[in-house]
C-alpha cells in the first residue's frame, strides 16, 4: 500500500519537519542552505571549513563552542558598535569574553562606542543577532579582532546564520576583510 501525503497537512510543517519527514535530519538541510558569508568565501576561492550546530540547541557562544567541541578562546563572536560619531565599527572577541567598550573606542579613535540595539542589526548588516557574520555582510565596517586570534591557527565566526560556524585562518579571513588585532577585552 502507497503512502500519500496530504498536502493540506504539509502548510502546516516548517521546512524543518518537512524535510526531517523524508529522512533528512536537521543537520544535512543546513547543509544544503549556504549563506551570504560562505558564498562570499566560495565566490573569492577562499577555503574554510562549515560547522553546523542547528539541532543543539545552543545560543550562548560557550555552549556554541562547547557544541562544535572546540576551545571557546578560538571561537569568536562579531558585535556591532556605534561611535559617538556615529559611524559603525565591528569587534570579535572571544564567546568567552567580553568586548571592553573603552578599549574599543581608543582602538578605533572614537571617544565611546556603544552597543548597536538588536532591532537596528538587520537593516544595517543583514545579519540577525546570533547569525552575525564579519564576512558578507551589507556594508564593509572598520573591523578589529581580539590579538589573541593572531595565535590560533584557525579561528571559528558566525557563518551569517544561527547555527552555523565557519571555520578558517586569520590569513584567510584577511583576504575577505580588512582588520586589525588588539587587545580590545575586559582585564578578569
Amino acid at each position: 500500500m502507497k503512502s500519500r501525503i496530504d498536502t493540506a497537512k504539509i502548510t502546516m510543517y516548517n521546512k524543518n519537519t518537512i524535510l526531517c519527514l523524508f529522512g533528512m535530519g536537521i543537520n544535512e538541510m543546513a547543509k544544503e542552505n549556504k549563506t551570504n558569508a560562505m558564498r562570499k568565501l566560495d565566490s573569492m576561492k577562499i577555503s574554510y571549513k562549515e560547522h553546523y550546530y542547528v539541532d543543539s540547541g545552543a545560543i550562548a557562544g560557550v555552549d556554541v563552542a562547547k557544541a562544535l567541541g572546540e576551545n571557546p578562546d578560538h571561537v569568536f563572536k562579531t558585535l556591532v558598535t556605534e561611535g559617538k560619531s556615529g559611524n559603525h565599527y565591528v569587534f570579535l572577541v572571544p564567546v568567552a569574553e567580553e568586548l571592553d567598550l573603552k578599549k574599543a573606542a581608543a582602538v578605533v579613535g572614537e571617544k565611546s562606542v556603544s552597543m548597536l540595539k538588536s532591532k537596528d542589526l538587520l537593516g544595517l548588516t543583514g545579519y540577525i543577532h546570533g547569525g552575525c557574520s564579519p564576512i558578507g555582510m551589507k556594508k564593509f565596517f572598520k573591523t578589529t579582532i581580539h590579538s589573541s586570534a593572531a595565535e590560533c591557527e584557525t579561528i571559528f565566526c558566525s557563518g551569517g546564520k544561527i547555527g552555523f560556524q565557519i571555520e578558517l585562518t586569520p590569513d584567510d579571513l584577511a583576504k575577505v576583510i580588512t582588520f586589525q588585532f588588539h587587545d580590545i577585552i575586559k582585564n578578569s
